[in-house]
């Protein structure tokens, strides 16, 4: 492999945008017998905003490891051309939080100038460092985060302190791995803003991975899409390619908008969600939508699954019993939850898919070792899911994300459920894995169980929901959007956010 730089000027590259950034031809990239990169083609140029395109498996993420060092590839060639002296400054924020949950938001921002922990020492230049990082983006949390530890941070907030962190290195390449999953319609405009003025004003080549359409054709001038492991469309301008396209050339089948559950009314009320300023009964099989700013759904969520100090929100009923005062506790009542926060809050990364498949059973069961049975049981789960995995005895790390995200809905299908609920489980995967989880949401409520689904996608919520409850841009619950009156100016005028 090739490494090249130059000592070219920021207003040389400007000037000059035909000069790359970065360079791969023909990388090539194995784990053993896996091949995963199998010729990938890919260029950044200097004020240029890429989308990096794929479905979940396609090799994107290991593409991006290649670039920032990480791995070396197998054969290819990689270049990188800088505006001085040495390799351009590539800076990366991938889909899972990398934030020291002890140290405060202003000493993680920092703590990349100074790997050492010297600039820890010296508070005040962490602190102006880190404030100035994130006035960028979100100047109420700069005046009031930075000396909050990053354990205490919700995860919209901690995707910010990760996406400050990036800006604050000056770097010449962003790479942005789904930097948009946790943020707010209003949080992901401002985000962009400040990206295309970093890429028209600086220079900066930024790469952008997302698998929300809309937001790519927003903010991307051009696209690359890698299928297979293969560059299947190089640096086209977005404009020349339709929705339909995208998908096709990313080896999905097209999509097709599945037709919305039409409302039972004949099913019986089960249960009355109760919160501040709301009682509201809920009906067996009601799929209910969380939208807005996100304090308010994480305030539900935490309430319904027993963790974490707020028990504002309850189901009541009869058969409910006392608001679960743990999630052990909301699992032995019949209440699952999947988070679209992986890393930190789902998978289970050093035990092997059987163990995170079977993980409720085992709870519920108070099972601790494996079985024949439990053999043919993951083996079952994971077929109707679609899991693509070499082995049951493989551990998660070896699996796309998309996959990984599976594997927590997986533990759920089957379970006498009163209700399952849903944080973001869509974040980062594909159009093909959404549908499957859709299609596998819409079977739970069929069979009975109540879905409480928060994501901050509002067509998703639309598209999947009976009902969405909404609050405001101060967290507040504002009431509930029937299915008669689904569309985004509705939900926006309730949320006071942007569709």
């Amino acid at each position: 492999m090739t490494s090249l730089s130059s000592s070219t000027t920021l207003a040389e590259r400007q000037s000059n945008p035909q000069r790359p950034l970065v360079t791969l031809r023909g990388i090539q990239k194995s784990f053993g017998p896996t091949h995963v990169l199998k010729g990938v083609n890919f260029t950044v140029r200097p004020g240029q905003i890429h989308a990096l395109l794929g479905g979940n498996g396609a090799g994107k993420s290991t593409m991006i490891r290649v670039i920032t060092g990480e791995i070396r590839a197998n054969a290819g060639d990689l270049h990188l051309q800088a505006s001085h002296g040495g390799d351009p400054k590539v800076a990366v924020v991938y889909q899972e939080l990398a934030l020291i949950p002890d140290l405060t938001v202003a000493e993680n921002i920092a703590l990349v100038h100074a790997p050492s922990g010297f600039a820890l020492k010296r508070q005040a230049q962490a602190a102006l460092i880190a404030e100035e990082a994130l006035s960028l983006i979100d100047p109420h949390l700069a005046r009031t985060a930075l000396f909050r530890k990053a354990g205490d941070l919700s995860m919209h907030e901690g995707q910010i302190v990760e996406i400050a962190r990036a800006l604050s290195t000056g770097a010449e390449v962003l790479l942005l791995d789904e930097p948009t999953a946790n943020l707010t319609a209003a949080e992901t405009e401002q985000l962009f803003a400040v990206l295309k003025g970093l890429a028209k004003d600086k220079g900066i080549g930024i790469v952008f991975v997302s698998h929300r359409m809309k937001e790519i054709r927003q903010l991307c001038d051009v696209c690359t899409i890698i299928r297979d492991g293969k560059t299947a469309i190089d640096a086209r301008p977005i404009g020349m390619l339709t929705d339909a396209a995208i998908i096709q050339e990313m080896g999905q089948p097209a999509h097709r908008a599945e037709a919305q559950i039409a409302r039972n009314d004949g099913q019986p009320v089960v249960a009355t969600l109760t919160g501040p300023t709301i009682q509201h009964p809920i009906q067996r099989g009601t799929i209910l939508g969380l939208a807005g700013a996100p304090e308010g759904p994480a305030h539900v969520i935490s309430s319904l699954i027993g963790h974490g100090r707020h028990r504002d929100w309850c189901m009541t009923g009869d058969g409910w019993g006392n608001a679960p005062t743990s999630p052990r506790d909301a699992v032995a009542q019949g209440i699952g939850f999947v988070s679209g926060d992986r890393a930190t809050k789902g998978v289970l990364a050093q035990l092997p898919i059987i163990d995170n498949v079977l993980a409720s059973r085992r709870v519920r069961e108070r099972r601790l070792f494996v079985g024949q049975n439990e053999r043919s049981e993951c083996a079952g789960l994971m077929q109707a899911l679609k899991v693509k995995a070499g082995s049951a005895w493989d551990r998660p790390g070896t699996l796309s994300g998309g996959n990984q995200q599976k594997l927590l809905v997986a533990r759920w299908l089957g379970l006498p459920l009163k209700m399952v609920v849903f944080e973001e489980p869509t974040r980062g995967v594909d159009i093909g894995t959404k549908r499957d989880m859709y299609a596998l949401i819409r079977q739970m409520a069929e069979e009975g169980t109540i879905v409480v689904w928060w994501s901050t996608e509002n067509v998703e919520l639309l598209e999947l929901c009976h009902e969405i409850l909404a609050f405001d841009t101060e967290g507040q619950p504002k009431g509930f959007l029937p299915a008669d009156r689904f569309d985004e100016d509705a939900l926006a005028e309730l949320t006071g956010m942007a569709a």
